[in-house]
């Protein structure tokens, strides 16, 4: 836990360029630190958000991440449950009579969510959003293959780029997801 509290603590004295410095001779740096811790606490909250929702989308029960969380089953789903309800797609439908077939593929875990991907990729839908125990797909007329990484560092998001991924949405903590069309003949 030391780790975590190390790099928060060295991003945020990092982010804003030459915070640290400035907290030895200029008072208005210790509002850039505060703005700074700020912005921390507040990606802090999120990727706890994503991680609970992922252990729920994991099959764990609210008894179980409230142990985790030190609360009980009821305050970890009284916080936590209704951040979940309200996400939906990453892309709004396209609408019109000649837009693409959306469907939705519903039950999924952080377990089954690759092998219902890869199905509906042969058959030709392609993921255009997700959220907890769902995502979404759009049909066309071609296979599409998806794939999952754990928050992939700049160089590894634009190599992958670089080879045709394409990133959907802004990503599920602690998880990217991409897709790309597969090539003829592969």
């Amino acid at each position: 836990m030391d780790r975590i509290r190390e790099g928060i603590a060295a991003a945020v004295l990092g982010a804003p360029d030459g915070l640290a410095d400035s907290l030895e001779h200029d008072a208005h740096g210790y509002l850039r630190l505060v703005d700074a811790s700020r912005v921390g606490a507040e990606e802090a909250s999120r990727l706890l958000r994503e991680a609970v929702q992922g252990a729920r989308a994991a099959g764990h029960s609210w008894d179980t991440v409230g142990r985790v969380l030190g609360v009980s089953r009821q305050a970890a789903q009284q916080r936590f449950a209704s951040k979940a309800t309200g996400t939906g797609p990453s892309t709004p439908p396209a609408e019109g009579p000649n837009a693409p077939k959306r469907r939705t593929l519903s039950g999924l875990t952080a377990f089954n969510e690759m092998a219902a991907l890869e199905e509906a990729g042969r058959d030709g839908w392609h993921m255009v959003g997700y959220g907890p125990f769902f995502h979404e797909v759009e049909a066309s007329s071609h296979p599409w293959e998806h794939c999952r990484v754990t928050l992939p560092s700049l160089a590894r998001h634009r190599r992958m780029q670089s080879e045709g991924w394409t990133p959907v949405g802004a990503g599920w903590f602690p998880w990217r997801y991409y897709k790309r069309p597969v090539k003829p003949g592969t």
